[in-house]
């Protein structure tokens, strides 16, 4: 937490700097309110002087009115720095998610991103609020008010050396036993946002499944599991006011008994003990603020940890230092890729998910990719927008390998529709501009119209201004991915990637879709990622994966007459007069 601190708030360090002389203002004004009224007690109403106590009542009020004033401004200014070291860590934090390839983010997982970029920071950004106005003031406090004790008696002053040390350890050892609980906290949060998140997600399958009460157990138990380590630290911080208010009381007493002794017989003026006592009482309280703020740093160090962790994680897909940009090619279209040994294995993986891949997809012909589930056919075409970098070999566009290329310049070249087809909140309008800001309506309605999606659109209440929820839940899984091959085909790209995405169309439509991209797309690149051979037996390259491996390269005719494997594909959806 730290490294966190001195990152994010040294931007704001004239705002820091201004709250914590504001707060010696308030220390030193805090120390001098005591001193006064000893003296009023002493020398205004021991003799009776009304001019005096109105004289020095002045004083303390005029002292009184620079608190107030010096605690709203240093408040204010310790919220906005405080507030904005929020935003910006969270801002960070975001642009190293974005950063991250997504084994990264699987390792991570999507939960405990979320909770880190939200409930950890705000715990963070507590202390920091906290910490601006108690951090100097406390222990400013505590050692004015030892000194300014022993000025008001020093044998009285014998008795700090019991009190302070039974506090001081007190507090040491409740904070020592919290921070682990704190720690386990914050993974208990994750797990209960995880359990969430899937019964959200998956809503559906919970209901067909009948596996309501399963599900609604399985949050109790996250839900109770996180309650329980809550409990637990609370218990912990009950027991600790307590025991300090307590050793507070006993210290009054305490100080009145031995203080009265004093005054008995005439070694201390009752203002003295008065003012002792308030002494006492700013020390133990400082004390007392000190504890408030430990009892958050422990949590916050925590979450600063797990924030910290993300950070610092060295993305395993950068960026090249000096960017090859893809040549123009005058006269020539654009989009040629090229499989050269490839390889891939997961981080950690024992065997290759993809071994000795070779081909060349060129501009204005289909490249299919076909094979058994597990085979690595979405794996395969993920390698060509760099959502994960290959393990050896390359992989080039236009003679450019992808991994000297800046990947925001990569990802221009490139058209992706997922497996799974996802929309965000919006409208249908916005959804399509996410592949070009610029594009017009006219330009929306011919994508519609080549997906097949501009019917229903034109059926919906707002047409291209209708509502679509967040993930398309308004929207039947079809018309999702016509969506979202739409939202793809407004990029105009030389290069789209369709990751079967055209599997909750009926064959109707599928073959209505097929068509209408072979007539719009004649100078692209088209990569389709198909279960069913109906959609891609026209494709003037297909390749058979097998184990990660290529079983068959060719024509549909050529690969029926060379490749066992596909054959096997073919007979077990086709008869032989369909397959012909």
């Amino acid at each position: 937490m730290t490294r966190l601190l001195i990152t994010y708030l040294k931007p704001y360090w004239k705002e820091i700097t201004v709250v914590f002389f504001l707060v010696l203002v308030r220390a030193v004004t805090n120390l001098y309110l005591p001193t006064l009224n000893a003296d009023i007690i002493n020398d205004g109403v021991a003799k009776g002087d009304t001019g005096y106590i109105w004289e020095v009542g002045g004083y303390m009020l005029l002292v009184t009115l620079l608190q107030v004033i010096c605690t709203i401004i240093g408040t204010y200014l310790g919220a906005k720095a405080a507030m904005a070291f929020g935003r910006d860590v969270r801002s960070a934090f975001f642009r190293k998610v974005e950063s991250l390839s997504q084994g990264e983010i699987n390792r991570f997982g999507a939960p405990s991103l979320i909770t880190r970029s939200t409930n950890d920071v705000q715990q963070i950004q507590m202390v920091v609020a906290i910490g601006l106005s108690l951090m100097l003031f406390a222990p400013m406090m505590l050692i004015g008010g030892l000194f300014m004790a022993l000025r008001q008696d020093a044998p009285l002053s014998l008795t700090l050396a019991v009190i302070l040390p039974l506090m001081i350890i007190s507090l040491g050892l409740i904070i020592w036993r919290a921070l682990p609980w704190f720690r386990s906290m914050q993974v208990k949060i994750d797990r209960l946002n995880q359990v969430m998140r899937e019964q959200l997600s998956g809503v559906r399958v919970i209901r067909a499944f009948a596996r309501t009460d399963y599900e609604a157990r399985r949050f109790e138990r996250a839900n109770a599991e996180l309650t329980e380590v809550g409990l637990r630290v609370m218990r912990l911080f009950a027991i600790m006011f307590p025991t300090l208010f307590g050793i507070m009381n006993f210290s009054t007493i305490a100080i009145m008994w031995y203080g009265a002794i004093r005054i008995d017989s005439l070694e201390m003026p009752i203002g003295n003990l008065t003012a002792f006592i308030a002494y006492v009482m700013q020390i133990l309280m400082s004390i007392m603020m000190a504890s408030m703020l430990a009892s958050f740093i422990p949590r916050a160090s925590a979450a600063g940890t797990r924030v910290q962790e993300v950070i610092d994680v060295e993305p395993g897909i950068v960026d090249p230092a000096n960017p090859v940009m893809i040549p123009s090619l005058a006269g020539e279209a654009r989009g040629v890729v090229e499989f050269k040994d490839v390889e891939f294995r997961y981080p950690g993986a024992e065997e290759a998910v993809l071994t000795n891949v070779n081909f060349t997809a060129r501009p204005g012909q289909t490249t299919a990719i076909v094979g058994s589930t597990g085979s690595g056919k979405s794996t395969l075409i993920s390698l060509i927008p760099r959502l994960y970098d290959v393990t050896s070999g390359s992989i080039t566009i236009d003679g450019v390998d992808v991994r000297d290329m800046d990947r925001s310049d990569l990802w221009s070249h490139i058209g992706f529709v997922p497996q799974k087809a996802f929309l965000f909140s919006g409208t249908v309008a916005s959804n399509l501009r996410y592949g070009d800001e610029k594009a017009t309506d006219e330009e929306l309605w011919r994508a519609l119209e080549v997906a097949q999606a501009a019917e229903f659109v034109r059926a919906m209440p707002a047409g291209l201004e209708e509502p679509i929820m967040q993930g398309g839940t308004n929207v039947s899984g079809g018309q999702r991915q016509r969506l979202a091959i739409a939202r793809a085909l407004v990029k105009r790209a030389e290069i789209n990637v369709f990751d079967d995405s055209l599997s909750a169309l009926d064959f109707k439509t599928d073959s209505m879709l097929r068509a209408a991209l072979k007539r719009e797309i004649t100078n692209a690149t088209m990569f389709v990622v198909a279960q069913r051979i109906s959609s891609i037996m026209h494709a003037e390259q297909i390749i058979v994966l097998d184990e990660g491996t290529i079983a068959g390269l060719g024509t549909h005719d050529e690969l029926m007459e060379t490749c066992k494997t596909y054959q096997e594909i073919v007979y077990s959806q086709l008869s032989a007069e369909e397959a012909a």
